[in-house]
């Protein structure tokens, strides 16, 4: 699945295109000779070159802003949590709301770019509140799961779904 808009790509990506990474199959081996091209195709990795195995990353996206009414804030993420399957939970006041998910990329800079392009490309489509990003936090699983593990971080995302703070 490629993720961003359809059309030209942005300013500033012409070398680089950021996909999510499939879980199974020929996305996910980190020795698949094939590169991914912006369509969607795939090509033969240059001379020497692998692709490399994606990762796990546990994403906090803390957004904030003018007051907005709760039952459209919840709606609203609710709606983004079905439209971004991989939304684990969802904390919500009327000038604020924080969203958790698990996130596949090759690496941080992916996962980063790709989290914090998904309140602003759901913005229309799940009518999300005109806030704006205050907060990112992006870390590997292992280091998430050490964190619980040692009572430091958030707890493992339970109950999952959208909850008022």
């Amino acid at each position: 699945m490629r993720r961003g808009r359809p059309g030209a790509p942005p300013r500033g990506t012409a070398e680089r295109t950021l996909t999510s990474v499939g879980t199974g199959g020929e996305a996910a081996r980190p020795a698949d000779d094939r590169c991914a091209e912006r369509d969607g195709t795939t090509r033969p990795a240059p001379a020497g070159e692998r692709r490399e195995a994606s990762r796990l990353w546990h994403i906090t996206l803390s957004v904030s802003g003018a007051e907005a009414p709760l039952k459209e804030v919840r709606r609203s993420l609710e709606q983004l949590a079905h439209d971004h399957p991989f939304l684990l939970t969802s904390r919500y006041a009327n000038d604020h709301a924080e969203i958790r998910y698990w996130e596949e990329a090759r690496d941080l800079h992916d996962a980063a770019a790709v989290a914090l392009r998904l309140w602003g490309e759901h913005r229309s489509t799940a009518k999300l509140p005109p806030w704006e990003i205050v907060g990112l936090e992006v870390i590997d699983r292992e280091t998430y799961h050490q964190r619980v593990a040692e009572g430091y971080g958030p707890p493992p995302a339970s109950p999952v779904g959208v909850h008022p703070y």
